[in-house]
């Protein structure tokens, strides 16, 4: 059961980073979120 949810949780880290990295810096900007921030924004999605 661990391994399926650390699957599952690895998989929503990966598709928020994913899905972060495709906006502009200016829509970043207004989510409050810069690029350096990004790995700790989808870490916090888990």
């Amino acid at each position: 059961m661990n391994l399926v949810r650390s699957y599952r949780n690895w998989r929503r880290y990966r598709d928020t980073v994913n899905e972060l990295n495709r906006l502009s810096n200016r829509e970043l900007t207004d989510l409050g979120i810069s690029r350096s921030d990004i790995p700790f924004v989808a870490k916090k999605a888990i």
